[in-house]
């Protein structure tokens, strides 16, 4: 072993070596080296289908099968993260709280929004060049290895880089490792709206690195998902629409009964039903005011159907209100009679008028 040439490293005492071996006798230690020099009786032919034949020929191996593991692999993976139904995901590839709750799995199985399929693929995305990256590492070691390089040192070397790489991005590392536990644990996917704390709207994409939020007005945040510390997902499972409406001094209990007819009929309608996950029940009076007293409606709901269901819920149960007439009554309630004109305040005159001269 000879020095070739030495490298720069972090420790500064790292270096390559190659082997210089005679060919003569590594060809020895050859099968097929050694059996063209049995048979002719060549050395110089013996050595020249050492290099010229058995070498590529094991290079191209190592690179044939490195690419069919490859392949494999990926393959597998491909057909693990295919499936869009939730009852068929399997293990790997369900959220981490649902593999221990499975009270949680059997509320959800109802449910299987595009944002499921779109997470195995970036799952599976992350797992295919994750694949590549390691086999082909492995397979370009193997070559080097063939080529006659020592790779105790290479590695050494490669070892030290890699941790003052480590070191100096930190937050690239943490950006990755939590967005690696993001996809694992679902935490949002593509079309969730969410509250990132910052950020309130609509996911567009996600990566290890940047998840991209459009907000309300069209602005386009790019969150590390390092930073985020909190998520509230509005799209995931089920969701709660609450409603309370002020009926002022009105009779609570006829105003109860009027919103809950409006609610069950809504429910009860084809166009709206698959979108009621329970019956809307009005829970009575939530607080009293100044202005009198307000009811609470509440219905739980799909997520993607929540907004509709809202809107729709409170024209109902304000329709509700003039048609019973108990909307006249709340505005009569809260007019109270007072004069156009306002009083004029005459101090009673006198010696008994208090604080006054004796």
């Amino acid at each position: 072993m000879i020095l070739l040439a030495p490298t720069p490293s972090p420790s500064g005492s790292t270096e390559v070596y190659i082997d210089t071996t005679p060919i003569t006798d590594r060809c020895k230690s050859d099968v097929f080296c050694t059996w063209i020099l049995h048979n002719t009786d060549n050395q110089w032919l013996a050595n020249s289908g050492y290099l010229f034949i058995t070498k590529p020929l094991r290079i191209l191996a190592i690179i044939l099968i490195a690419a069919l593991i490859r392949w494999l692999l990926n393959r597998g993976i491909t057909r693990l993260t295919q499936t869009t139904s939730r009852a068929a995901m399997p293990a790997l590839l369900k959220p981490l709280r649902e593999r221990t709750d499975k009270q949680a799995e059997a509320a959800e199985n109802t449910f299987i929004p595009e944002r499921r399929r779109q997470r195995a693929e970036a799952i599976g995305s992350v797992l295919r060049s994750f694949v590549t990256a390691v086999v082909f590492t492995m397979a370009t070691l193997l070559v080097m290895g063939e080529l006659g390089f020592n790779l105790a040192p290479l590695l050494a070397s490669a070892g030290i880089v890699g941790v003052a790489l480590g070191f100096g991005a930190q937050s690239l590392v943490k950006d990755l490792i939590a967005g690696l536990f993001m996809l694992l644990e679902d935490q949002y996917g593509v079309g969730d709206s969410v509250d990132l704390g910052d950020a309130i709207g609509v996911v567009e994409t996600v990566g290890l690195r940047v998840t991209t939020v459009r907000d309300g007005r069209g602005v386009l945040w790019y969150i590390r998902n390092g930073e985020i510390v909190r998520v509230g997902n509005k799209s995931q499972g089920w969701a709660m629409v609450v409603i309370d409406i002020p009926i002022g001094f009105v009779n609570s209990e006829e105003a109860s009964a009027v919103l809950r007819t409006a609610a069950l009929a809504l429910a009860e309608e084809p166009a709206h039903a698959t979108e009621f996950l329970e019956p809307p029940d009005v829970i009575g009076v939530e607080q009293l005011t100044v202005d009198g007293a307000v009811i609470r409606t509440i219905a739980k709901t799909t997520a993607d159907g929540q907004p509709v269901v809202q809107r729709e819920l409170r024209r109902r149960l304000t329709e509700a209100l003039e048609t019973s007439g108990i909307s006249e009554r709340i505005a009569v309630s809260r007019m109270l009679p007072r004069s156009a004109v306002p009083p004029i305040y005459n101090p009673p005159e006198g010696p008994s008028m208090p604080g006054g001269a004796t």
